[in-house]
């Protein structure tokens, strides 16, 4: 009697004991990535990883390198700029793990071995200083000024002012994109004012009345306005149906297939916990709202 006493005991031990572990299983278990992979098999091959690029993207690509960090403390993410066409040539040369870019990889690049991954998609603006009572342009009207043809506002229903115009470097994507949609390839007025990066654009045109330049949708605020392309503004909706269509895929090169630690920080960029949480809210686009 004594023996069942203690054998029945002894089962309601490892009974209590496995109903235990049960309940706490979920801290014991492997934490998962958002896309699925498991963090344990995470390589960190490098801890220090380097993109630059597209200033366009930069903004989003320093949300996603804080994350990627909190999640991975052990990793650092440099993220700067200095135009698409830099961060091409730089991940093609192998001096930075990532380039961003407005662009697909150039011709010149094309037997470098540079892999693409599309990230999301940046909308691009049309903004004047505050001065300006011009609240849209067509895109011929946009040709004319940005090609030096029209030079006054008058010309396009505004006021008897000067226009000036700010534009980007020749390595910028965003120049490249303008370019490209809005002027089908006709060329910059060489009296335009470059600058180095958007945010430069952005105040000079802001402290210039009667300025005229382009910038993408992140980086806009309450110092400039603002314009409506061809009558429409820009919003997701207007970019996902067609109307709007000053817009580019934002890419992020590796030269070869990514691998190991700028493989999952890609890899997080694409997941649905950043595309759903991050993207949009940072003035961007996720790749599910537009066909690609």
């Amino acid at each position: 009697m004594f023996r069942m006493k203690a054998q029945i005991a002894l089962l309601g031990t490892a009974l209590l004991l496995l109903m235990a572990l049960a309940g706490c299983g979920y801290n014991n278990a492997p934490k998962t990535e958002p896309n699925g992979a498991d963090s344990s098999q995470l390589v960190i091959d490098k801890k220090i990883i380097s993109a630059a690029g597209a200033t366009s993207l930069q903004p989003l690509a320093k949300i996603a390198a804080e994350e990627f960090m909190d999640k991975y403390p052990e990793v650092q993410i440099n993220v700067s700029g200095g135009g698409s066409l830099t961060g091409l040539n730089n991940v093609a040369s192998g001096a930075i793990d990532i380039g961003n870019s407005d662009v697909p990889v150039t011709a010149e690049l094309q037997d470098k071995g540079l892999v693409d991954h599309l990230v999301c998609i940046a909308p691009f603006l049309i903004i004047v200083n505050k001065n300006v009572t011009v609240d849209s342009l067509s895109k011929a009207q946009l040709t004319a000024i940005f090609s030096g043809r029209i030079r006054n506002w008058q010309e396009v229903g505004g006021s008897d002012q000067r226009i000036s115009i700010f534009g980007r470097a020749a390595s910028s994507g965003t120049r490249l994109t303008i370019k490209n949609i809005v002027m089908d390839g006709a060329e910059f007025t060489n009296d335009a004012v470059a600058v180095d990066s958007t945010g430069n654009l952005l105040t000079g045109i802001a402290q210039t009345p009667g300025s005229i330049g382009y910038i993408d949708a992140a980086y806009l605020n309450d110092s400039v306005k603002a314009l409506k392309y061809n009558g429409v503004s820009y919003s997701v909706e207007t970019v996902a149906n067609g109307q709007y269509p000053i817009y580019s895929f934002e890419h992020m090169y590796t030269r070869g297939e990514a691998v190991g630690t700028v493989k999952a920080f890609i890899e997080y960029i694409l997941s649905d916990e950043f595309q759903d949480n991050f993207v949009e809210k940072a003035g961007f686009i996720p790749l599910s709202k537009v066909q690609h």
